[in-house]
Formats: structure tokens, sequence, C-alpha cells
């Protein structure tokens, strides 16, 4: 088991002044070796000499995924290609790419950082973990395989694309585990149900990432499966899969701080905000020596508690996430989340987990239609039951998110499933 007690169970002074240090260090390596960031501080009139430790976090500058594609590919880098041992990328699906660079160094921290994560997940060198994460450019499989193997488990590099070939192998090789998105496993689950084989499979863990997904999809996927599901963070840019992750008590992520220097902001003032107050999630990268970055907004909105966990970790704990401040729909002057319509359609208990939220504007007014799959019986039942069905699902969401929507119900497996991320989401106004 990856149990490391010395950084995971320090007091918070200890782990400040480990913070401090290594934060001085990398504002020095940056400033010397990313001309980018020695223009910013230098904007600002800041030497390296002028930060002491954490609690000169907020002189320094902000960067964002924009500056990021500002000096593609290799602007940020701090250590010449030469040291450069793999390349990560975005899709760039919304606008160019942006280019991560890992060291052999770093490599190495991120294969601990995951398998970490996996001992949380109580996994040990006697598991068989499938990966279904994309492998390629995105962080997501290869980092879940070195964390695994880090940890000494047997590893299925699965990816995605064939699910009946993964469930397959998942009875066949006796996986333990799996690492996928928290969509993807409940369309697995689905597939296990149509065949039958729930009771054939040996899983006993799911550690899921790379979307938000909400507690009630948690548990909805540790009933179908009976297993425990995990909840793990992380983005390329800071590193990958691995950053954080939950326990088994399910209470906030726990951040790897030893090596990620998290705080929250407030998204509009960009001031910094009190511990379990929601806000925008940043982080300073502590120990990374290809791409360190600075105050790294994530556009992910959370809180941060610093109180002792009862599994006896003192690390910094993140809350599930309530969404990205960049995913924010503003419908009729009203903020939506999907994460909001997820929770209240899963709380009902009447529809499955799959939905589709299309916004649109009709006479210069937005509108939202929540297509939602419901169980198939229901288009037995009689029309009044179907609409009375419709009318209590348009009640729940608009009591979650405080605005009248107009609900559709399809039939099971009629909203396209994700292998990757869940799109969630069809914005037709951008595409007016």
């Amino acid at each position: 088991m990856i149990w490391n007690e010395a950084k995971e169970c320090m007091s918070r002074d200890e782990m400040r002044a480990l913070q401090s240090k290594r934060l001085v260090k990398t504002v020095d390596r940056v400033y010397h070796n990313v001309e980018f960031y020695r223009k910013k501080m230098q904007a600002v009139g800041i030497e390296p000499g002028d930060i002491k430790g954490i609690e000169d976090l907020h002189k320094l500058p902000f960067t964002t995924k924009n500056d990021l594609r500002d000096t593609y590919p290799f602007g940020l880098f701090a250590v010449p290609n030469s040291q450069i041992v793999r390349i990560h990328a975005s899709s760039g699906t919304t606008g160019k790419a942006t280019v991560v660079g890992y060291t052999r160094r770093d490599i190495e921290i991120w294969s601990e950082c995951v398998a970490r994560a996996f001992a949380q997940a109580g996994l040990n060198r006697d598991d068989v973990i499938q990966v279904a994460y994309g492998y390629g450019l995105f962080t997501g499989g290869l980092g879940a395989h070195y964390g695994a193997e880090h940890l000494g488990a047997t590893v299925v590099p699965m990816s995605t694309g064939n699910t009946k070939k993964l469930t397959t192998m998942m009875k066949d090789f006796g996986a333990t585990a799996i690492a996928c998105t928290p969509s993807y496993l409940l369309h697995i689950a689905e597939t296990l149900e149509a065949d039958g084989d729930i009771d054939k499979i040996k899983l006993k863990a799911a550690i899921c990432g790379a979307e938000p997904w909400t507690e009630q999809m948690r548990l909805q996927i540790e009933e179908k499966l009976h297993i425990n599901a995990f909840d793990i963070y992380g983005l390329s840019e800071v590193m990958g899969p691995g950053v954080a992750c939950d326990c088994q008590y399910h209470k906030g992520l726990h951040v790897y701080e030893d090596h990620f220097l998290p705080e929250i902001i407030d998204p509009e003032t960009l001031e910094p905000i009190g511990e379990n107050e929601t806000g925008e999630l940043v982080f300073t990268t502590l120990t990374k020596e290809g791409l360190p970055l600075l105050r790294y907004r994530t556009k992910d909105l959370t809180s941060i508690s610093y109180d002792k966990c009862e599994c006896g970790r003192t690390l910094a704990r993140i809350s599930r996430f309530k969404g990205r401040s960049d995913d924010m729909l503003i419908i009729r002057g009203v903020n939506v989340f999907p994460s909001q319509v997820e929770a209240a359609l899963l709380e009902m208990g009447e529809t499955s987990p799959h939905y589709m939220m299309i916004v649109d504007r009709v006479n210069n007014l937005d509108t939202l239609e929540v297509q939602v799959e419901v169980d198939e019986k229901f288009f037995s039942d009689k029309i009044s039951e179907l609409e009375n069905l419709t009318k209590k699902i348009a009640h729940v969401i608009q009591q979650a998110i405080g605005l009248a929507v107009k609900v559709k119900l399809v039939e099971p497996k009629s909203i396209e499933r994700s292998m990757g991320k869940a799109v969630r989401v069809i914005d037709k106004r951008k595409l007016l």
C-alpha cells in the first residue's frame, strides 16, 4: 500500500513550511527559465527574492489556459526539450491545443500521486486494475496506467471503444478495479445488466474522474455494481489525474498539497476567499520541472477545508465540484449548472442518470428543454401517467434551478453514450 504518512499526515505548520520551501524554488526556477513568467513578474515589480513563502503567494500573477495557448507549443517549458520525456495535449476543441511536457522526474511524481489515490480507494499490488480512460495525448489513460504500475497492481490497458470486449475482459481477467469516467461506467453497468453478468465480475472499486459528477451518481454506480466508487481529480495543465482523490469516507477530495498548492479565489474579484466558501480553484505546482505553473486558474468551482479527515489524513480537502465558472449557463438571468439538473433527477429515483439540456432562443427569449431517459414501462402506461411524470420532473428541476423548463421524456438508451467526457448541454444560442 502506498501510504506516505510523512506527507499525508503531517501537521498544518509542517505542510506550510514544506510548501514555502518548494514555492520559493519554483518561483526562482520559472523567473530564470521561462520568459513569459519573467516578463509577467517584472510587469508588476516582483522579483524572486520578494517571495519568502506561501504567505506571499498572492503577489504572484495568475496563469490561464489562454496563456498556454498563446505560448504554444513549448513557450512555458522550464527545461530544454532534451529533458522532456513525454508530451500530452488537450483536444483543442475550444481553441488551440494546450501542450504539457514532463521530465522523467515529473513522470515519477505523477505516478506516485496516482498510486496514492488508488491506495486511498483500498487498492494494492494484489489488484487487477482495468484502465478504461482514453490513451494517447489525453492524460487519463497513461496517468492511471503508470499509477497502477507504481502501486504494483496488474494493469489491463483497455482504453475505450469496445464496451462488449471490455466487459468480457473484465470477467475473464478478474478485474477488481476500473478507472474511467463515471458516465462511461454507467454505460458499462447497463451492458453488464443487459447480459446478466453483474454477478460474474469481481469488481470492488472504481476510480472515476475527467468529468463532474454528483454524489447521487456515485451512489447509483455503487448500487448497480455493488462496489465502492471514488472521485479522482486532475487536469493536464497541472499534472493529470492524481492531483486529488477522495477516501472511503467521501467527505471531500484530499489534495496532494506537498506537490500542488491549492487556493480558492472569487472568480470575479480574483481575491482569495475563506475556508469552506465556494469559489474558483487555483493551483501552483511545487515540484514540476517541465511545466511549472504559478496560480493556474482551473475554472472549477469548489470549497476547501483543512480539518483532519476521519481517515487520519491532514491533507487539505476540496468539496465535490459544483461546476465550472466557464460552463455555467445563464438562462434568462439565472445561473444554471448541469450538475444541479443531474442531482435533481437522481434524487427522484424515477429516471435514469442520462439527460440532455438543450438551450435555444425563441423570439429573443432563452428556452431550456431537458430531455430525460425513463424506463420503457412508462411508455406503455396511460398518457395521463406519462404527462404526470413529465410535470413532476419539470417541477423538481424548477425547484432545483429556479427556472421553468420544458421536459421531454425519451426512451432508454436514446441519448448518445460517451466513452469520454459526457456531453450534457447543446447550446444552440452559440450557433446563431
